[in-house]
């Protein structure tokens, strides 16, 4: 069994290895934390928002279109237009705010203004994983919530990401059920969404004290691979391969214990894996780096290393960024975190600890939840030759 699990391991993609270097606009608008927001209009130098109308303890999920216009954003509870005011009947949502992944935006297949919002309600509670629909013709293109609080199932946890399927038109919409090992994978095509998901009962059972419920579940920008950060009591990390044609998880690489694990992600070219722990009741906020290129599961676990700590006393989100850098929340700071060339192998990755500054905004736990594929198209060179700052 083992050898087999070695040899589908080493045939796993580990990036596009030679792509075009642009990333796709989607991403070019953050709103997150204490109204706190990034434009990365110029790539090459974010700079800090100070409109923002959201307060987000945790989740929260933005979209901009194809030309990096700001088209809307949520904490999962309350949807704000792109003039920053709360869309018609954008309020009341049955998301919460203090949800690891409150939220995520998936255009709708086929529909050039149709949009997926989904919600997942904080701590496994009864609200579970929601639908709405927003129809971005109205109201002069500032959009309205055309159906919101549709049930798709409960309970869930604090999960919540998307992959883009094969067939590059469609999506699979990924979440975990609370008090089990299966991870849920729900199509959403031109046909809308199906309602039956595919199952995969693998990696740890969610279970126990509701803390366990938290934490981020993140894809890598090509779709192959699925990392989870589960929080006390099972402060774990696990990477997992997904299959992005028929909805399946295969395998599961336990990477270890991570005392309150919240934060995952990958590299641009998904070679690396980062992974944040704060230790039991915070205190000790550290980045672990794992290269996914090492061979093996067991060699896999064995290439972990600490190569970032903050002086915050907890940190949150980890997210990857159009200008191929990977952004950490530290919670109530003005500043973020930044791994600046994420593609490199241990302390090279270049961690910055004051990496940005957020002027009088705070960040909390929270990141916008932006789905891996906005950033297949961000090559090795575009981070690696970014500037110092």
């Amino acid at each position: 069994m083992m050898k087999r699990l070695k040899k589908i391991l080493l045939l796993l993609p580990l990036g596009l290895l030679a792509v075009t270097a642009w990333a796709q606009k989607e991403a070019t608008t953050w709103y997150f934390g204490q109204n706190a927001g990034l434009s990365f209009a110029d790539p090459s130098k974010p700079e800090p928002l100070k409109d923002g109308n959201m307060f987000s303890e945790e989740g929260c999920a933005v979209l901009s279109d194809a030309l990096g216009n700001l088209l809307f954003y949520t904490n999962g509870m309350q949807v704000w237009n792109r003039n920053k005011q709360v869309m018609v009947n954008g309020d009341s949502l049955k998301g919460h705010e203090s949800s690891t992944q409150s939220s995520v935006i998936l255009p709708k297949p086929g529909s050039p203004h149709l949009y997926y919002l989904f919600t997942a309600d904080f701590q496994g509670q009864n609200h579970g994983l929601q639908y709405h629909l927003i129809d971005l013709s109205r109201n002069g293109g500032l959009g309205e919530v055309i159906s919101k609080n549709n049930l798709i199932f409960a309970p869930v946890t604090e999960k919540l990401t998307a992959i883009k399927h094969r067939n590059g038109r469609d999506y699979w919409l990924i979440t975990h059920r609370w008090n089990s090992s299966a991870f849920y994978a729900y199509l959403i095509s031109a046909d809308g969404i199906t309602f039956k998901p595919v199952e995969s009962h693998l990696g740890s059972i969610h279970a126990g004290d509701n803390g366990a419920t938290i934490g981020y579940m993140k894809a890598s920008p090509t779709g192959d691979k699925l990392a989870v950060a589960t929080w006390a009591a099972v402060n774990k990390i696990e990477v997992f391969s997904f299959n992005n044609e028929n909805g399946k998880l295969a395998i599961a690489v336990d990477l270890g214990k991570f005392d309150e694990a919240y934060g995952v992600e990958f590299s641009p070219d998904g070679t690396k894996l980062y992974g944040g722990k704060n230790g039991i009741a915070g205190g000790e906020a550290r980045i672990f780096q794992f290269d996914l290129a090492a061979g093996t599961p067991n060699a896999i676990v064995h290439s972990g290393k600490q190569v970032a700590k903050s002086l915050s006393r907890k940190i949150g989100a980890l997210q990857l960024g159009p200008d191929g850098r990977i952004y950490v929340a530290r919670n109530n700071s003005n500043w973020l975190g930044v791994i600046r060339n994420p593609n490199a192998l241990g302390p090279d990755c270049d961690y910055k600890d004051s990496g940005i500054n957020l002027g009088t905004q705070k960040s909390a736990l929270g990141l916008p939840n932006f789905p891996g594929f906005y950033f297949q198209n961000l090559s090795p060179a575009t981070s690696a030759a970014l500037p110092s700052k």
